[in-house]
């Protein structure tokens, strides 16, 4: 079949597409953007084509998940969830079956790369604690939220930007799109599957190394910090042990002042009582995970804000004392730091030498850091003052809201219910006769009808409805949740429509197509066409994006099923899950890159252990799609 010019103008900026996203990967929305611009320019595609994936369903969704899931993270609860299910000893066997199919639980329902950065970090701590190899740990904690992230419609952004694509195609068999569950049919198995690879066989392949950061021999400036234990925290009864402030990296708990009791040295199954002095020396980032427990805070200033809200628009500081500051020779209770700087001291660090009073009693020298709570302008007023040697604001040090946690919970659950309801109320249809007071939406023009064909297109509303209600009901800050939205993914996602209007336009897609059929179909049957659709996809995913490589490669497919004869919707289903079963290289997944340092890993770790992946699930892909979804319409 021959070609038009424009089919080959499509194919060589499709040809330059691919390399840059192969060589410039962190780019991909400005080569999609680039890429859809030419296209236009060229007159493939209409301007109103090109924009047609900027309000399509698909990427709204996804920007409504992101705010939906940074909720979760800011109320406190994917870290709570994810120390209730590590366990108390160092078996990392017995860590693998308990975190495993909680994160890949856990991403059947939001985006995996929150998961891995919530669980991550708590796994770290329980492996440094148990002296636990973390590459042990980490890639299986990757692929675990992948594996689980094929089960539903939103459990990765890949499935919604098929869905999407579903919604807008002519093949009639497409234009439902993907029903919440439909994909668990054959994601489900895979996810078992997986999480049997990834629990009894892959620690036995990967290798035992310490932390990229222990590797560099890094070394931490340690503060002595004065915690308070608040009556009605939820910390009291329990012992030093079970309630984590035991055994951390970077932690150590000196003593336990108690009224005039001294507790000192501090055994594991001493019990926490209300209004306890704790005294440790720890990092920053200990200091800061100590704040986030509800009912612990810091006791060195009296002054020290406890009132959430008012928390929230507080700041961590590190500030050094120079050599002319008033500050020289004041203890830190005479010095009145909330009324000079607005600010409260959390914790002091002296050059490496243990200071021994009480916080509120030590005389400040030249050279002495503080961490001080500060209001939110704090290091734009004080970067010059001639009292401080240095003024940095620490990040990540947000105050988490514990006490939304059940309430961002309620909120996800409910949104996954709503969007799992046209599932469940497809098996009935609407009566013949609406009363007239019905809304007129839900009446329809041609009863009966069945309730998907009303309640499909609101999914986008009920996840919409779920990022404001986490707004309004204080979960997170509406600043928080603009940052949370991930717009490079979002304009990948929109430009890609755009992209595959334009393959279709200029007939690349049928040639390409038709180029698939005499190499696969035509050698291995209908069978050989849906494995090499999914080899395809696979390939191009471990090259680049997955929601780049669905996108390049949905009408492609589906041109060629339909030039075979076959349904297209097996095919769509088929991208969908190759898409997500990029295993080999780093590359191919954000949350491999997230776990590639920590984990001291090596790209022959990931060939090793992800070579398997990769088999189990496009043999299990192409075993059951056929079967749920049949070839032949």
């Amino acid at each position: 079949m021959e070609m038009s010019g424009q089919g080959w103008f499509t194919l060589a900026v499709l040809a330059v597409m691919i390399f840059g996203l192969v060589r410039f990967e962190y780019v991909a929305d400005v080569i999609f953007l680039g890429a859809l611009m030419i296209l236009t320019l060229a007159g493939i595609i209409t301007p109103k084509e090109a924009l047609r994936g900027f309000n399509n369903e698909g990427m709204l969704t996804v920007a409504a998940l992101f705010v939906v899931a940074r909720g979760l993270v800011e109320t406190g609860f994917m870290t709570r969830a994810a120390n209730w299910v590590l366990p108390r000893g160092d078996n990392s066997a017995a860590a693998l079956r308990r975190v495993m199919p909680v994160s890949a639980g856990l991403s059947a329902f939001m985006n995996n790369t929150t998961v891995v950065a919530m669980v991550m970090p708590a796994l770290m701590e329980w492996a440094r604690k148990h002296r636990v190899a973390p590459s042990r740990l980490l890639l299986p904690l990757s692929y675990a939220a992948i594996a689980g992230g094929v089960c539903t419609l939103i459990g990765t952004s890949t499935n919604l930007v098929v869905h999407g694509m579903m919604k807008t195609s002519d093949a009639p068999t497409l234009r439902t799109g993907f029903g919440m569950w439909e994909l668990s049919v054959v994601g489900m198995p895979i996810a078992v599957l997986a999480l049997i690879y990834l629990i009894y066989v892959c620690p036995r392949i990967l290798p035992e190394r310490k932390e990229f950061l222990e590797q560099l021999g890094e070394t931490r400036r340690e503060y002595l910090v004065e915690i308070l234990v608040q009556p009605g925290s939820p910390l009291i009864g329990r012992t030093v042990q079970d309630a984590g402030l035991r055994g951390l990296p970077g932690l150590f708990l000196i003593e336990i002042e108690r009224g005039a009791q001294l507790i000192t040295p501090v055994g594991p199954t001493e019990r926490l009582m209300a209004n306890d002095r704790l005294v440790f020396t720890g990092v920053v980032s200990t200091i800061i995970d100590l704040q986030r427990m509800p009912g612990l805070v810091p006791a060195a200033d009296s002054t020290f804000e406890v009132d959430p809200a008012q928390l929230r628009r507080r700041r961590l500081c590190e500030v050094v004392v120079s050599a002319s500051s008033p500050l020289v020779g004041q203890n830190i209770r005479e010095a009145n730091f909330r009324g000079t700087y607005d600010a409260a001291v959390v914790a002091v660090h002296r050059n490496g030498r243990r200071v021994k009073q009480k916080i509120g009693d030590i005389r400040m020298e030249p050279g002495d850091t503080l961490l001080l709570q500060t209001g939110s302008d704090f290091a734009n007023a004080h970067r010059n003052n001639p009292d401080f040697f240095l003024v940095s604001e620490v990040h990540g040090a947000d105050p988490v809201r514990h006490e939304r946690s059940s309430i961002a919970a309620a909120i996800t659950i409910a949104m996954v219910a709503m969007m799992t309801l046209p599932d469940v109320l497809g098996w009935f249809p609407l009566p013949d006769r609406w009363p007239d007071w019905w809304p007129t939406v839900l009446r329809g023009e041609h009863p009966p009808v069945k309730w998907p064909a009303l309640l499909d297109d609101m999914r986008v509303i009920f996840a919409l409805l779920a990022a404001g209600l986490m707004v309004v009901t204080r979960c997170l800050s509406s600043s928080s949740a603009r940052r949370s939205i991930e717009w490079n993914v979002l304009l990948v996602i929109a430009a890609a429509f755009g992209i595959g209007e334009a393959m279709q336009n200029s007939g690349a897609a049928k040639v390409i197509a038709n180029v698939a059929i005499d190499l696969f179909q035509t050698h291995f049957g209908e069978i050989g066409l849906l494995a090499g659709v999914y080899l395809l996809t696979w390939l191009l995913t471990e090259l680049m994006t997955n929601n780049a490589a669905a996108a390049l490669m949905f009408p492609i497919a589906i041109t060629a099923a339909q030039a075979a004869g076959l349904d297209p919707r097996p095919f769509a289903v088929t991208i969908t899950i190759a898409a997500s079963c990029g295993f080999i290289f780093p590359a191919g997944y954000q949350t491999h890159l997230m776990v590639f340092g920590p984990g001291g890993y090596r790209l022959g770790d990931f060939v090793k252990a992800g070579s398997v992946m990769v088999l189990l699930c496009g043999v299990m892909a192409c075993t059951l799609i056929p079967i749920f979804w049949p070839l032949r319409p």
